[in-house]
């Protein structure tokens, strides 16, 4: 993941470390965009079980970044190690 934005390294490996544990200290931004990059709704922090308010919530740069993840970096994001 050489020279990606900060931003999504971080939702990557946040959405890694879910996959790995169920379970992130990252923050509320970080979460929601990692549980939309999963398409995990069961990730998004227990305040933001609306789809829609979880969505914007992340605002349009943020939105931009998981599209680009789901359109181009879905090779390093893991394969799921939990049984759900």
């Amino acid at each position: 993941m050489n020279n990606l934005p900060w931003e999504i390294e971080s939702i990557i490996d946040v959405a890694n470390q879910l996959q790995r544990t169920g379970s992130t200290a990252a923050s509320t931004g970080e979460c929601i965009a990692a549980a939309f990059v999963l398409n995990r709704m069961d990730y998004l922090p227990d305040t933001y079980s609306d789809l829609v308010e979880a969505w914007d919530r992340l605002g349009t740069d943020w939105q931009d970044y998981v599209r680009l993840i789901k359109g181009h970096y879905m090779d390093c994001i893991e394969t799921g190690h939990l049984d759900t």
